[in-house]
């Protein structure tokens, strides 16, 4: 699958993802009996729509989103008498949290099932004891350390310097940092284990990626290297272990994306913003993206052979939408429940207009966070490969 496939595959699958929150939201709200005056995908002026009965459906130009237009959610639209009965803010609060959570729920339910595709159909990444795809014969003109110590494509690494099992980093990590000193590997060639000492020799790699190895000090930029390319491993599971292991993906993404979202709104986090839009600091692979970075990603990984990994991607993706959908702010859902919240409290309705002001605020941050980020992505992309 070319790059350019995988990109578009991945807009697309997208634009599905926000259909279907759409929907959710549509079709809890028309079980209630609460009247739904249109339903479209994207903003901007119209590219078709048609009428089916109380609803238009359509697409608009601008592909970035959605929405579902409830009756009595905006609080400056006029409602005819006889459609007040049906308005969002004439139904019961359970009912009116069920259609705001709708929405965001289904990014999660798709998670679990893209995640429990990928462990079952495409498989896991098993890094222990990685397994030796190339052994390249020279580094920088001169014979490489894995040549020399005898190395073969198909050799599997059984343990590096007494370590057993090592994983594909503990392997980098120990290569890395032992620059002109010998390293023991054990290799499993077929039936047989051999050992192998290998001295590690400089050489470069993406600034990146020197955080892979905490406590690594390159040498003026450089790094030991033996000159192996290792495999990818994949390891399937059957239903069982597909469906446990989506749950656990979701949750494992859900506090990924609470880690992510404290470090973007950190201090740190503005501070390096800042930092890449006014300086001349190159981009760095920890760095976060907007959806235009994503998909470049996207991209690298279809053309890379990877083209299964995007479910694992777009399940991510979804999670982190889910949880941004949930934040108690006004515009997001998460908003909108905080304020069923308080009107449960209160024991009366909530003035929408004076939360209109709010809601206006939030939108404005996270459209100038998001423009800041896909001009980022253009004029300084994420470096995505070692």
């Amino acid at each position: 699958m070319s790059g350019t496939f995988g990109t578009v595959g991945f807009f697309v699958a997208l634009i599905m993802v926000i259909v279907i929150h759409e929907f959710a939201h549509f079709g809890v709200a028309k079980a209630f009996g609460i009247k739904v005056t249109e339903f479209f995908v994207g903003f901007g002026p119209r590219i078709w729509s048609t009428r089916r009965g109380e609803t238009e459906y359509g697409v608009k130009w601008i592909l970035a989103g959605g929405y579902v237009k409830i009756a009595g959610m905006n609080p400056y639209e006029s409602v005819d008498a006889q459609d007040v009965p049906r308005t969002f803010g004439a139904k019961p609060i359970w009912q009116r949290a069920l259609v705001i959570v709708a929405g965001p729920g289904t990014h999660f339910v798709l998670a679990f099932v893209l995640f429990a595709a990928w462990i079952g159909f495409v498989g896991r990444w098993d890094d222990r004891s990685p397994l030796v795809y190339r052994v390249h014969q020279t580094l920088d003109g001169v014979e490489s350390p894995a040549a020399a110590a005898g190395i073969r494509a198909g050799d599997r690494i059984v343990a590096v310097e007494g370590t057993e099992d090592p994983t594909h980093l503990e392997l980098v990590c120990t290569t890395r940092a032992h620059v002109g000193e010998p390293v023991t590997l054990t290799v499993l060639r077929g039936e047989r284990l051999l050992d192998a000492e290998l001295t590690p020799i400089l050489g470069e790699i993406p600034k990146a990626y020197w955080d892979d190895c905490p406590g690594l000090r390159p040498v003026e930029g450089q790094v030991g290297l033996i000159g192996v390319t290792l495999a990818e491993a994949r390891e399937r599971g059957g239903l069982g272990s597909a469906i446990t292991g989506g749950a656990t993906l979701v949750w494992d993404s859900l506090v990924d994306s609470v880690q992510n979202l404290g470090r973007i709104f950190g201090p740190d986090g503005i501070g390096r913003l800042f930092e890449l839009l006014f300086t001349e600091a190159p981009r760095e692979v920890t760095d976060p993206a907007s959806l235009v970075g994503i998909g470049q990603a996207a991209g690298q990984t279809a053309s890379g052979g990877n083209a299964g990994d995007l479910l694992f991607l777009i399940g991510f993706l979804n999670v982190l939408i889910g949880f941004l959908n949930l934040l108690p702010l006004p515009p997001f859902d998460g908003g909108h429940l905080a304020v069923l919240a308080i009107e449960r409290v209160r024991g009366r309705a909530v003035d929408m207009r004076k939360v209109i002001p709010v809601a206006v605020t939030v939108a404005a941050f996270f459209i100038v966070l998001t423009v800041s980020f896909i001009y980022l992505d253009i004029v300084k992309p994420l470096p995505l490969g070692p």
